[in-house]
Parts: C-alpha cells; sequence; structure tokens
C-alpha cells in the first residue's frame, strides 16, 4: 500500500519569465519590427502627403489639422504639448493654415491671453479628406488582422509612445468618451 511519500507532489505552474524563449524578441525580429513601422508609415502617409502637397503644405500641416480638428478650441499650449515642437516650429506651420482660412484662432473665455484654435468649414472639408484617405487604410488593415491583433496592435503603439503622450491619449480619450486605449 502506497504511503504519503509514494504521492504525486502538487507543483506549481509558473509562467515562463518575461522574454524568455521569445522568437520575436531577438535582434532580427525586432529589426523587422522596425522595417515594418517605416514601410507602414510611408505607405499609410502617401495619399495626404500627395494632396497637401497639391496645396503646398506636408505632414506637419497635417498634424496641426489632425489635432485641432480632434479637439476644436484647443489651446495653443497644448497643442504644442501634443506636437512636442518650440512656439516658432508651430508658427511656420500655423500661420500658413490660418492665412489661408484652413484655421481660426480666438481668445479664451476665461483668459483672453488664450488663443483657441478651430477649424473652419474649408479647414473640416480638408481634414475629412485627410482622413479618408488613412481611413481606407487602418479599415482594411484592421479587417485583415482581426479583434485580438487590433488590440495587440493598440498594446504595442501604447508601450512604443513614452508616459506623457500615453497620457495625452488618455485624456482625449475620456474627453471623447472613449474607452482608454
Amino acid at each position: 500500500m502506497p504511503d504519503a511519500t509514494d504521492a504525486p507532489i502538487a507543483r506549481e505552474v509558473r509562467p515562463p519569465l518575461a522574454g524568455r524563449q521569445l522568437l520575436f524578441l531577438r535582434e532580427e525580429e525586432l529589426r523587422l519590427a522596425q522595417d515594418l513601422l517605416f514601410f507602414g508609415y510611408r505607405d499609410f502617409t502617401a495619399g495626404p502627403d500627395a494632396l497637401l502637397e497639391q496645396i503646398g503644405m506636408g505632414r506637419a500641416h497635417h498634424r496641426v489639422l489632425h489635432f485641432v480638428g480632434r479637439h476644436p478650441g484647443i489651446t495653443v499650449g497644448d497643442l504644442l504639448a501634443i506636437l512636442g515642437i518650440t512656439k516658432q516650429s508651430l508658427g511656420r506651420v500655423l500661420t500658413p493654415l490660418m492665412d489661408n482660412g484652413y484655421i481660426t484662432q480666438a481668445p479664451g473665455r476665461a483668459d483672453r491671453r488664450q488663443r483657441l484654435l478651430s477649424l473652419t468649414g474649408k479647414g473640416e472639408a480638408l481634414e475629412r479628406q485627410l482622413f479618408e484617405k488613412q481611413r481606407e487604410w487602418v479599415m482594411r488593415a484592421y479587417r485583415e488582422a482581426g479583434p485580438a491583433a487590433v488590440e495587440g496592435f493598440r498594446r504595442v503603439m501604447r508601450g512604443l509612445m513614452g508616459q506623457e503622450a500615453r497620457a495625452q491619449l488618455d485624456r482625449a480619450a475620456s474627453a471623447n468618451s472613449l474607452k482608454s486605449v
């Protein structure tokens, strides 16, 4: 008759340590990830780049149109924080957008020194055209990848962001009543 010492020993099953035996963390896989980011960004921005080139603008203008469109009434200070650029750099981009009637600025309600930026009707139309050019790329990629991959993509992109960028994204998501990404 077996005694208690013959009974199998219960062992705690632990997941492998993070990074252990993960082939996707090899240098070649990480370099492939960089390649994917570079090529994906190039193709994702090609349509808007061509449209903007026709009106004498570029990616910096696109970024301003995007964030002013996403946050109507955004302060210049908040836009500077999102873009991570200097006032002088923003001025070089913002001036032609305002001169050409794409963006308007108004004084702040509580603090008249603030400048609140919004898209005009013309600016909304341009931002919509730029969005539509990229919307199809994102929709196609999301459809091909499926829901689990979309969630994984979001996690990877958040992981690539610094802490401040994640905080800005979370604030924007809560302001737009979206679940945190």
